[in-house]
């Protein structure tokens, strides 16, 4: 390779700094930077994320490198006076990972490298410590033998353990060196007995796997796991940070922490952490010892501003420039030698949504960052989180499955399978946790009946996932590993059984789901929060509307900051007690009039639905989908619902059956719904728009605001089809005109779901007022994928690089945004005023935000749970154009 691998940094030379961390990895790159800065950081260098990828590419390192290791060690050791692979005055070295993004514990780290059988008194006369010396080989030996030569670290821990159960010693500290001199014998012999290969005594050599082995960490398991959850690129690579070692293990006066510039959780301006006196490297977070906390606490003894008072103010000090220069929180590692403190590691601290919104308004107040950047310090995806309940987070759990997030939240109840009986329990006053293989719009009473809901089939965008989002439901779907027995009413993860009636507990941000009951938090809607929203609507140019249909809905859509209704599905208004009926009656009728006579009855329940929204919204403007979905939808499955349905319609079971086989359809999806219902049955549509017309007569009379509805006509497939149910429906409005004696003002569009409706959208615009494009059905139809069912690969498409993410999560730029960003053109160049926005499940996603901003939109419409968190990707998305 020609590109430089090496990046130097000290206080006397640096070649990087912080703005090189694609190149040099979050460590390497602050590292160099806080040299630039002058802050105490023991010398070293890094080497290159570029050599990282040639590494795993080809399985060996590029040709040069282990000549420019030897170089770049050479000056170390001019620097420091001490000598790297002689026998006296022993240079030891740390060999750490870090990608552009931190991943905490994912990866490897080696200390102490460069100590042998050769130079170990030597290392003892440095420090005139024994103790120390050996204390330092046998953590090397344990670190390279399970990192670099494989060897399971609980052989090693086992050793400890039996020393310290034989000679009664309580802590790994209180060793003697004979004691340490007879577990570093007994490190070799667990090492001679399982691996191919002895322990190193060439410093180059324990250097050279050392590197290797970092680099081979990024493709360990749970570093691909956590990529994976965190969607981080597998190409970006680590970096390798080789440096000076500095000894927290070398007596009392020394020791290693690690601490927060402000504290995680809540976001207070504290520093916040813990350390150990007498210890090294990763004891802090392995749990071998109890650390102390760096503050004063009241129920603790022991802090390090109490017990060395000066080196906390220095540390509070390096922290504060720290913090100022980044502009952000920190996460720092700390080493003090004999009451000299050095840096070993700053980067961005991993916080809760709270404390990220605290954090942000507070740095704003204090000037030390702008409300600009304090916009862009919130990740959007966390702050829904703020507005569910949360489970707390010290407690004991036990998983029984983790799955796909599908809507965030956290939920105890009683499992129950059967919607009918969901219903039932919860007007009984219990929490009830619906589980099924998957929902349907007939389970709407079940799901609104339930406190969460778990299914085992089904992806982000399922049925299930929707409709739990818009409720505001914690909801976990797609648990393909979990098996639902029926008969005997049970579930099963292949080693718990759960019983109808025992208690679980849903957490829908995570994706998990817990035996027994867990303990919960209430949101809480701070007035950091409220500030932060005020900012977020100071920047972005998307209106923000909200997919709602209930009251429920529309009030907590509003309460979040919701522009007014972008999406509001009127099938869901129909499944309800004692609209269904009627509704079903209307689907049996084989004429006109007996439609038109069922349509009578739901008329009245249509007219108040509406009124309630229009009065909630006021003059806030509504997109009014109309009937969707193919009718066989509303009929009953059941045996027992049919017979019922029989009885209470006058027709025998036969007949019911009859119209089941002739409505049910191979591909209902693409089948009779939609547009095609309304041109085959224009009753069902007329009945609509006169329910919606009367209702905003209404309301204008009731309470004097004028109201401007927004009619959608779905699933259209060209300009023909549309004009001729506008026409339609125009008709019906202007016949209730003459009625009323009035006239409205409206606006008539649809909604872009299939190819051909954005191919054909010049023509079409020239009808149309608006088109909202439904992106759940468009990622279907553009790229014939099943959204219910295409989570049994999806995942691996992910993996395969097929797909960089779930294109039903985030949107598939190339080609279902190709064609929204074509059609979104031909339609305004067709039509100047033709109104634009999104409203499927990516009007949510804020990775879809930044790209639909840089798009002629006027608004998105999603979840009323998914608002302040659009809102914020909306503001974010404006300001990094």
């Amino acid at each position: 390779m020609k590109n430089k691998l090496i990046f130097e940094f000290s206080k006397d030379h640096t070649d990087g700094n912080a703005s090189m961390v694609n190149l040099l990895g979050g460590k390497g790159a602050n590292l160099a930077e806080m040299s630039n800065l002058g802050i105490s950081v023991p010398p070293g260098f890094t080497i290159t994320t570029e050599a990282c990828n040639y590494f795993m590419e080809n399985n060996e390192l590029p040709d040069t490198l282990e000549t420019e290791i030897i170089n770049a060690v050479s000056k170390l050791e001019l620097y420091s006076g001490l000598s790297f692979d002689g026998k006296s005055n022993p240079l030891l070295l740390s060999v750490r990972s870090g990608g552009r993004i931190s991943m905490p514990g994912m990866m490897d780290s080696i200390l102490n490298i460069g100590l042998n059988d050769g130079n170990i008194n030597s290392l003892v006369e440095q420090f005139n410590d024994e103790r120390f010396a050996l204390d330092s080989y046998r953590r090397l030996i344990q670190m390279y033998s399970n990192v670099v030569l494989g060897l399971d670290y609980s052989r090693f821990e086992a050793v400890i353990e039996n020393k310290k159960r034989i000679d009664n010693v309580s802590s790994d500290k209180d060793f003697t060196p004979d004691q340490l001199n007879w577990i570093i014998d007994a490190y070799k012999n667990t090492i001679e007995r399982f691996s191919d290969v002895p322990f190193p005594q060439d410093p180059i050599e324990q250097l050279n796997g050392a590197v290797k082995a970092v680099f081979s960490s990024w493709l360990n398991t749970r570093a691909i796991n956590y990529r994976k959850f965190n969607n981080i690129p597998d190409e970006w690579g680590t970096g390798a940070t080789i440096q000076t070692m500095v000894f927290g293990n070398l007596n009392d006066d020394s020791g290693t922490g690690v601490l927060f510039t402000r504290n995680p959780s809540d976001g207070n301006k504290e520093l916040f952490g813990e350390y150990l006196l007498n210890a090294q490297g990763e004891d802090v977070v392995a749990g071998i010892r109890t650390p102390k906390p760096i503050s004063k606490d009241k129920t603790t003894q022991g802090s390090l501003q109490e017990k060395f008072p000066d080196i906390y103010n220095e540390i509070s000090d390096i922290a504060s420039t720290l913090e100022n220069h980044f502009k952000e929180v920190q996460d720092i590692e700390f080493t003090i030698q004999d009451q000299k403190v050095y840096l070993l590691q700053t980067r961005k601290a991993k916080r809760t949504a709270q404390a990220s919104v605290n954090i942000a308004i507070d740095m704003e107040s204090e000037g030390v960052v702008t409300k600009e950047e304090a916009v862009m310090m919130v990740d959007a995806d966390h702050i829904t989180n703020l507005l569910h309940p949360q489970f707390i987070e010290n407690q004991d759990r036990e998983l029984f499955i983790k799955a796909l997030n599908a809507s965030p939240g956290a939920a105890v109840g009683e499992i129950v399978f059967d919607t009918g009986k969901a219903e039932k329990e919860a007007e009984k006053g219990k929490k009830i946790i619906l589980v099924r293989d998957e929902t349907s719009p007939e389970d709407i009473n079940g799901m609104y009946s339930s406190v969460g809901i778990l299914t085992t089939r089904g992806g982000m965008t399922s049925h299930a996932a929707v409709v739990a989002r818009g409720m505001g439901k914690p909801c976990v779907v797609g648990a393909e590993s979990l098996a639902i027995n029926i008969e005997d009413k049970s579930i099963s993860n292949g080693d718990i059984i759960l019983k109808e009636g025992d208690v679980i507990s849903l957490d829908g941000s995570l994706g998990e789901v817990y035996t027994g009951a867990l303990a919960v938090e209430p949101p809480n809607m701070s007035e950091s929060f409220l500030k932060l929203m005020e900012y977020c609507d100071e920047y972005r140019k998307l209106s923000i509307r909200a997919n709602a249909e209930t009251e429920l809905d529309t009030i907590k859509a509003l309460e979040f900051g919701a522009e007014g209704i972008g999406l509001c599905r009127t099938e869901h208004m129909f499944f309800e007690g004692e609209r269904i009926m009627p509704m079903r009656e209307m689907i049996m009728s084989d004429t006109s009039n007996g439609r038109e006579r069922a349509l009578d009855k739901l008329i009245k329940f249509q007219i108040n639905d509406f009124e309630s929204l229009f009065s909630l919204l006021k003059e806030k403007p509504i997109t009014v989908r109309l009937l969707d979905p193919p009718m066989h939808e509303f009929l009953p499955k059941s045996d027992i619902e049919i017979s019922n349905l029989a009885k209470e319609s006058g027709v025998t079971t036969s007949y019911i059956l009859e119209i089941l086989l002739k409505l049910s359809e191979s591909n209902p999806m693409l089948g009779h719904r939609g547009v095609r219902l309304g041109l085959s049955y224009p009753e069902i549509y007329e009945m609509q728009v006169e329910a919606i017309f009367r209702a905003v007569h209404n309301i204008a009379k009731k309470e004097a605001i004028t109201l401007s509805p927004e009619i959608m006509i779905p699933l259209v497939m060209n300009a023909n089809e549309f004009s001729q149910m506008k026409d339609v429906l125009t008709a019906k409005i202007k016949e209730i005109e003459l009625e009323l004696n009035t006239e409205f003002t409206y606006t008539m569009g649809t909604m872009i779901e299939l190819p051909s409706a954005a191919l054909n959208s010049e023509s079409i615009a020239l009808e149309a007022d608006f088109f909202s494009y439904g992106t759940n059905d468009l990622t279907q139809t553009t790229l014939g994928l099943s959204r219910d069912d295409a989570s049994k690969f999806l995942s691996l498409y992910v993996e395969k690089k097929i797909f960089n993410k779930d294109p039903f999560v985030s949107i598939d730029q190339p080609s279902v945004g190709s064609l929204v960003d074509m059609s979104s053109r031909n339609g305004k160049k067709a039509n100047r005023s033709l109104k634009i926005g999104i409203c499927g499940e990516h009007a949510g996603d804020p990775n879809s935000i930044f790209y639909l901003n840089t798009l002629d939109i006027d608004y998105i419409s999603c979840s009323p749970y998914r608002i302040p968190a659009a809102r914020l990707a909306a503001a974010q998305a404006e300001l990094m154009k």
